[in-house]
């Protein structure tokens, strides 16, 4: 009985299988293989790589900081690499040391984390490479791409804002609430409460001059 064709496993709904963890959600590595071998897979296991020193984890030579003055710390970035074995088949994967969706740091740094690195890089090189649980991680994908594009500063609309908080500020005005009552529950006066909204504008006259600053003059 040989394994089920890519499309045949990616039609497998894993989704009764799947845990989550720290917000994010997985198929246990244990049951991934459970399904490879229910779908026709005679042999499946995993092997750690090990770099020039002997060691499963994986390292970059440059070191960074982050935090300032006593809580400063220096961080490399750390990754495992794994070998997945399906029957005649050896596939190469390496991933991040995560902790969630961040990276793990020299802090915080353990045996545990190393481990969950390469069981979530079996499961990933498996969906990749044979389709099974591929949807899982296309949705994860399309989450994080998401998140980077609210990230992008190039795509935040100033107006959108300045639009957000005046209908947060009518809401609450059409409930009953005068000027002045906002005002006061805010601990502002009502010049302030104008005054912010004032500044949008200024902002946006402000980034205008910064985009039209003549940097070739002096």
């Amino acid at each position: 009985m040989a394994l089920k064709s890519y499309d045949e496993l990616r039609k497998i709904d894993v989704t009764p299988y799947v845990d989550e963890r720290d917000g994010v959600k997985y198929l246990n590595w244990a049951k991934c293989i459970d399904l490879l071998h229910e779908n026709g897979a005679e042999k499946v296991y995993f092997v750690p790589l090990v770099n020039e020193k002997g060691s499963s984890l994986f390292m970059s030579d440059n070191t960074f900081e982050n935090g300032s003055g006593n809580n400063k710390k220096t961080n490399r970035c750390y990754e495992t690499r794994i070998e997945i074995h399906i029957d005649d088949n050896v596939y190469t994967m390496q991933s991040p040391v995560m902790n969630g969706a961040n990276p793990v740091q020299d802090n915080s740094m353990t045996q545990q984390r190393v481990w969950n690195s390469m069981c979530r890089s079996f499961v990933k090189g498996v969906a990749i490479y044979t389709g099974l649980g591929f949807d899982l991680w296309l949705k994860e994908e399309e989450r994080n791409s998401k998140e980077a594009q609210d990230d992008d500063l190039n795509k935040h609309d100033l107006f959108k804002i300045k639009e957000r908080v005046q209908e947060l500020y009518t809401k609450i005005h059409k409930q009953g609430f005068s000027t002045k009552e906002i005002a006061e529950r805010l601990h502002k006066t009502e010049d302030e409460i104008k005054a912010v909204f004032i500044y949008f504008d200024t902002i946006s006259n402000f980034e205008k001059d910064l985009l039209n600053f003549d940097t070739k003059s002096r």
